[in-house]
């Protein structure tokens, strides 16, 4: 097959590396699977980030100096920014880009078009179904970028905000994973230096650090939990390991089980939750009855708000009137009181 060779052009706007990928983001249903991290939705690593394992998703995006442990499968589009390092095999559905200095150790199958920057080694050779086109290719969000600018120039605003929406709403179902810029993920560890949300039905490996943690429901880390701010523990979530923060508070939530110590500043246990390790609270500890804040919300949130996972609220609580919730409101403060006491009490056999 021929080679179309085209002139690389000169981009100034930086690529990846300066998109605020500013939270590690683990979809629902996540799993890693003898060392490859499986994914229905897409897969998004800031630059100069560490994978040490697989990949497996839809559309697997990469900025610059990405270096990948195993292989690459994507369903979808695969864009590799300059200097990225993959150790095994990229098989890609659709179209693949690759920029200037890529290294692959494995094998490249594309099954559709394959746009390849200058210097690019592949140790294994490759194959492409459609056109090769050999030139330096325009990173995604230089090239979203560029289309924008220039759909607003011409007056389109309609066509930019259509644009928008479809980059936005398209394939909700499947939420990206998200691997913000400089963090290192593996089998033993996944650092960031970020705020990292992780969703429900997921099975991971390895130690989690970040700057605020929250892991939402039925989901198995083999892997302590730490970080900076806060930690949220989901209904029904296991926790081999134990779950620690410098400040800010802990919350486990119902039915969840930690195989390890909690430590914190605040820590709230929910009752029906099981702790095999100690709990240890340099401020204050308490024993609740209501569900914690076990979706996408900041672990640092007040926890006076009485905001509850829906699907964990019990189904009269919905019917509930205004007059009833003002009763129940007065009832709460006078329960304070007494949960107040049995938390000075819990606090201090704890210790």
């Amino acid at each position: 097959m021929g080679f179309n060779t085209v002139e690389s052009p000169c981009y100034t706007v930086p690529s990846l590396r300066s998109d605020p990928l500013d939270e590690l983001v683990v979809p629902d249903g996540t799993h890693v699977e003898e060392h490859d991290l499986v994914t229905d939705g897409d897969v998004i690593v800031g630059g100069q980030s560490t994978v040490e394992f697989g990949v497996r998703g839809n559309n697997v995006i990469a900025g610059e100096r990405v270096t990948f442990g195993g292989h690459i499968e994507a369903e979808g589009d695969c864009r590799l920014d300059m200097w990225s390092d993959v150790a095994d095999n990229v098989l890609v559905g659709e179209d693949a880009y690759l920029g200037e200095r890529v290294h692959i150790g494995g094998e490249l199958k594309v099954a559709g078009d394959l746009d390849i920057g200058d210097d690019v080694d592949i140790e294994d050779g490759f194959e492409a179904n459609g056109w090769i086109v050999i030139r330096n290719p325009m990173p995604t969000i230089v090239f979203l970028f560029v289309y924008l600018s220039q759909l607003l120039r011409i007056g389109e605003e309609e066509a930019a905000e259509e644009m928008l929406s479809d980059l936005v709403d398209t394939e909700r179902d499947h939420e990206p994973a998200i691997v913000p810029r400089g963090a290192r993920v593996s089998d033993d560890s996944w650092r960031v230096s970020k705020p990292a949300r992780i969703g429900d039905d997921c099975r991971l490996h390895g130690n989690i650090r970040a700057e605020s943690l929250v892991v939402g429901r039925e989901t198995e880390i083999f892997g302590s939990l730490r970080s900076k701010e806060g930690v949220t523990v989901g209904a029904g979530t296991e926790v081999t390991g134990n779950v620690t923060t410098r400040e800010g508070t802990i919350r486990v939530g119902p039915n969840a089980d930690v195989r390890g110590d909690v430590s914190g500043e605040f820590v709230e246990i929910h009752q029906d939750a099981d702790v095999e390790g100690s709990i240890r609270a340099s401020e204050e500890m308490t024993i609740v009855n209501e569900p914690v804040l076990d979706d996408s919300v900041a672990a640092a949130v007040d926890p006076d708000d009485d905001t509850a996972d829906e699907e964990s609220v019990a189904p009269d609580d919905s019917e509930e009137t205004d007059s009833e919730a003002e009763e129940e409101s007065s009832d709460d403060s006078t329960e304070d009181g007494d949960s107040e006491a049995t938390d000075e009490t819990a606090t201090t056999d704890a210790d």
